[in-house]
């Protein structure tokens, strides 16, 4: 089970800051069960990184970079201490056979993606896209 700690980082310094490509590829790894993504380290051996690392290879800012990607997404993009960051905690915690976690992620994941999918009503404010705001080309 997620802390409300974790929960309250993933929704407000995570999920944000991830991109739609970022999103997806997260979800499908979660979805699999995939070996690709690991616990206790940023990255082991390429292509294989935690959940930090595979959002950091699918995000313009950092998809330049190798073994560091995670955690200079974390640090530069989301602004967290990656060495303090309740998701990478919690998640190195878990270990691969806690399904709980695994399948908490997903539902989070998969229902902010739906968030930006759907519609927005004209009535609202157009939401801020922040990774255009820290993209430089």
């Amino acid at each position: 089970m997620l802390s409300n700690e974790c929960l309250h980082e993933l929704r407000t310094s995570w999920l944000p800051n991830i991109t739609d490509a970022g999103l997806d590829r997260l979800i499908e790894l979660l979805e699999k069960g995939s070996p690709l993504l690991i616990h206790g380290s940023f990255t082991r051996a390429l292509p294989m990184g935690c959940l930090a690392t595979h959002v950091a290879w699918n995000h313009p800012a950092t998809a330049h970079l190798t073994m560091d990607a995670g955690i200079c997404w974390l640090h530069r993009i989301a602004n967290l201490n990656p060495a303090t960051s309740h998701v990478i905690r919690e998640w190195d915690r878990c270990g691969v056979v806690d399904y709980e976690v695994r399948a908490q992620l997903l539902v989070e994941l998969k229902e902010h993606r739906q968030g930006r999918r759907q519609p927005q009503d004209p009535a609202d404010p157009a939401p801020v896209n922040r990774v255009r705001d820290l993209v430089t080309v």
